[in-house]
């Protein structure tokens, strides 16, 4: 059991990596899951104080995720459909353009929502598109760090009790 245990951890770090980019998977949740499961198996000793201190950052980045482009929306003077258009703008720009759509559809969609239902001029929406890219990125950013951080705290664990768990 141990070995799936191993094998499904890593399974969902890795998909937890891929979240930080699409917003339809919690990045950080699912590779805290992921450090939950390895140390769920008998090979290495349970550390519910580290488990308890990741969770709350895991939870604290995924709410941040939702606030964050939010924030700089608001900051450069957008509306809420600049937030609603940078989400939508991800998800159309992967599924037409592919990876360069994680940066270009965020701040198409963000631009195509202040212009056409914020009724904003172009100079007005284009900098709140901006703010909700810089948004956007630096909350994918954050996702990304924390994720590959819990990556790392797997990976120490797995190398150090390799040699029990198989």
């Amino acid at each position: 059991m141990d070995i799936f245990f191993t094998i499904l951890g890593f399974f969902l770090m890795l998909l937890g990596i891929i979240g930080s980019f699409l917003p339809v998977l919690p990045g950080p949740i699912t590779s805290w899951f992921g450090l939950l499961l390895l140390y769920l198996t008998d090979a290495i000793p349970n550390d519910w104080t580290f488990l308890g201190i990741t969770l709350v950052i895991a939870i604290v980045v995924f709410i941040m995720d939702y606030i964050i482009p939010a924030i700089g929306t608001k900051r450069f003077g957008g509306s809420k459909y600049g937030v609603y258009g940078t989400t939508i703008g991800l998800i159309l720009g992967l599924i037409f353009i592919g990876p360069t759509g994680i940066i270009i559809g965020p701040f198409v969609g963000a631009l195509v929502g202040e212009l056409a239902f914020a009724n904003k001029d172009a100079n007005s929406a284009f900098k709140a598109a901006f703010g909700s890219f810089l948004g956007f990125l630096f909350s994918t950013f954050l996702k990304f760090i924390v994720a590959v951080i819990y990556f790392g705290f797997f990976m120490r664990d797995f190398w150090t009790y390799k040699s029990v768990i198989f």
